[in-house]
């Protein structure tokens, strides 16, 4: 069985957000740790497990990024960690999967269901073994507890109630 760590320096955990319906608003987790479990070389055993600091989350706006910390969303005083822990793996083709697995945020748990494109496995020049993955998918924020809403003078949404989730993940085999 082979432990594989999460390389934060060449990984990138976004989500998208609508505002007003016409434009996405992009934010990120700058702090998180993931770790995979694999006796396959094709990952199609994977284990997964991720962990991400809500207090880390940025959009490029301070002002919206402690509302989103604030209890009208993530609140992160009370709930600081968004988890997810993999239930299934399903391989459909050498680089493309569908990873099924629990994901929390605030004090509630949700199946959720991510496409993984697998985009290879080299030897750095420093000696490790690092693996590539993309991972998309597309979740309820009311379904987690998100609810706050507002709505513009004419009476359309200021925010989505989907957030697209887009991963790009680096892994790295340890020794």
């Amino acid at each position: 069985m082979a432990t594989w760590k999460i390389d934060p320096a060449h990984s990138e955990i976004e989500f998208k957000v609508k505002h007003l319906m016409i434009t996405n608003v992009t934010g990120h987790f700058g702090e998180y740790s993931a770790t995979l479990e694999s006796g396959k070389d094709d990952f199609s055993d994977a284990v997964i497990s991720f962990e991400a600091d809500v207090n880390s989350i940025s959009t490029k706006n301070q002002q919206r990024d402690e509302h989103l910390k604030s209890a009208d969303f993530f609140d992160s005083a009370k709930y600081p960690k968004i988890t997810f822990s993999s239930t299934e793996v399903k391989k459909k083709d050498a680089e493309n999967f569908v990873l099924t697995g629990d994901l929390t945020i605030r004090d509630v748990t949700r199946p959720v269901e991510l496409e993984v494109e697998y985009t290879g496995t080299l030897v750095d020049p420093y000696g490790q073994t690092k693996a590539g993955f993309e991972l998309k998918g597309k979740i309820n924020r009311k379904d987690f507890g998100l609810t706050w809403s507002a709505t513009t003078e004419a009476g359309g949404l200021v925010l989505s109630d989907d957030v697209r989730l887009v991963l790009a993940v680096q892994m790295v085999k340890q020794a």
